[in-house]
């Protein structure tokens, strides 16, 4: 973090206030020495004073952004001097602060405008692409060769530096913010802003002024003039999480946004301009959801120029296994312990895990499991608990693997040879129907042992039954 005032007292509270070894800051009492530093240090973000001796904070930002637009620069203003201060936003600053502040209220703004720059800057790589090892924790690796992540990778290379909306669908934990970064990054606008909002995180009345900005007066508490992401993130890519779960207004403004390329903020009247890539994504079942009228369908259709779906973990075959193996070695390095392999047993039981979390409950099992480790062979007895015990016969067990697999592909190539056009859930519900009352029987009808077993929620379980017309299995004990 470049820090860029006149004042000592700020200098000494933002280190303070940023401590090692989560923070790294830097401080320059001038904007000449400020810019200096920038092209040294190449910080995450930048904390800018309007007033400066040298050069006023306005002309240094604009050189800032001529150096790297993509790092957030927010701007510190004195009283009396935020309007000036908005005047800079439209010119690319991330966010601006009033001093004097407190520092629950200018670390917030600081850590959002960090993972701004992390998004923007930290690469996400594609497998085609040379850099990017387990050893490089400076990118994010998008990983897998199952035909469906294969088809991902093709989708990412045919819209990435075409100027269109970019739908993305997945369950929750799937990777699709770091989908999202691959686009950006291998887009014409990756030398502009990137900036992330996930719309379930955030009420929507604050979600309005989030997107659009307020003016001063326009409903209690808005004191001053608050510039959105819209008008912030012009010439650069918005990325829109959780667009599924945007109320039906917002779905109306947001939808005129991208109709007319134009909005005003909350209690204004000023029409302002904006050219922004949308790139979206949720994990909702969008057409079902316009079905019951709770998304629109002109904003899909909007939206969904063109769309990349993830597929969950659990139907990624052999992915589970490269990206075991590459998570371990990454977080063995970030987490200082020792990694050599991983097990048969080990991986017997990652395989046949149902991961209802997807990637992002893989990543956090293998943290767990080297927290755990007392060894630099990864064995059952450190996984956590819930995971498939392995016996003595572990290897045999994983032996036989392959005979189920082959026969699980000859099936689904007999479902091919006879024309069927919904192979998936016609093998899915097959294996449930065996799986789900035996294990219910074990379970005693008791559908909240049942669901913990299966690694599945109770609705999910509920959900499946009924679907399979198995309810009746079901007792009323849970």
């Amino acid at each position: 973090m470049l820090v860029v005032d006149d004042d000592s007292l700020i200098l000494q509270v933002m280190k303070l206030c940023l401590p090692a070894p989560d923070y790294h800051v830097i401080t320059a009492d001038s904007a000449s020495k400020g810019l200096q530093l920038f092209a040294q240090h190449k910080p995450d973000a930048v904390l800018l004073d309007i007033q400066l001796p040298d050069q006023s904070g306005l002309a240094a930002l604009h050189e800032f952004r001529e150096l790297d637009r993509r790092v957030p620069v927010i701007m510190m203003t004195g009283h009396g001097t935020a309007e000036t201060a908005i005047g800079a936003m439209s010119g690319g600053a991330f966010e601006y602060v009033t001093k004097p502040f407190e520092p629950d209220d200018i670390l917030p703004v600081i850590d959002s405008a960090l993972e701004t720059s992390r998004m923007a800057r930290k690469p996400a790589v594609l497998p085609s692409e040379t850099q990017g090892d387990a050893d490089d924790t400076s990118t994010d690796r998008v990983l897998g060769d199952c035909q469906a992540m294969v088809e991902v990778f093709r989708s990412i290379g045919r819209v990435a530096a075409r100027d269109v909306a970019v739908l993305i669908l997945g369950e929750t934990g799937t990777g699709k913010e770091v989908v999202a970064r691959a686009i950006y990054q291998h887009s014409n606008r990756r030398d502009q802003l990137f900036h992330a909002i996930n719309c379930a995180a955030i009420p929507e009345n604050l979600l309005e002024s989030e997107l659009f900005g307020h003016e001063k007066g326009a409903f209690t508490g808005a004191d001053q003039r608050h510039v959105g992401k819209f008008e912030v993130c012009n010439g650069g890519t918005l990325f829109l999480d959780e667009i599924g779960d945007m109320s039906p207004m917002m779905q109306t403004k947001l939808l005129r946004v991208l109709q007319e390329k134009e909005f005003e903020r909350v209690g204004g009247t000023k029409t302002i301009k904006s050219d922004v890539r949308i790139i979206a994504a949720t994990n909702r079942d969008v057409e079902a959801a316009i079905v019951d009228n709770s998304f629109r369908s002109d904003l899909y259709y909007r939206l969904n120029e063109f769309t990349i779906s993830l597929p969950p973990l659990r139907e990624r075959g052999e992915d589970v296994k490269i990206m075991a193996e590459f998570f371990f070695a990454r977080f063995a390095k970030t987490l200082g312990k020792e990694f050599v392999s991983i097990a048969p047993e080990t991986m017997a039981s990652l395989k046949l895990h149902s991961w209802p979390g997807n990637v992002r409950e893989l990543q956090g099992v293998i943290k767990q499991t080297l927290l755990k480790a007392s060894g630099p062979v990864i064995v059952p007895a450190f996984l956590p608990k819930g995971f498939i015990p392995q016996s003595d016969d572990g290897l045999t067990k994983l032996a036989t693997m392959g005979t189920w697999q082959e026969n699980l592909r000859n099936w689904a190539t007999t479902l091919l040879e006879d024309g069927s056009h919904n192979i998936a859930a016609e093998i899915h519900d097959a294996v449930d129907r065996e799986i789900l009352p035996e294990i219910l029987r074990a379970t005693q009808g008791n559908v909240s042992a049942a669901s913990s077993r299966l690694g599945m929620s109770r609705p999910t379980l509920r959900s499946r039954l009924k679907h399979l017309g198995l309810g009746s299995d079901v007792e009323k004990n849970d």
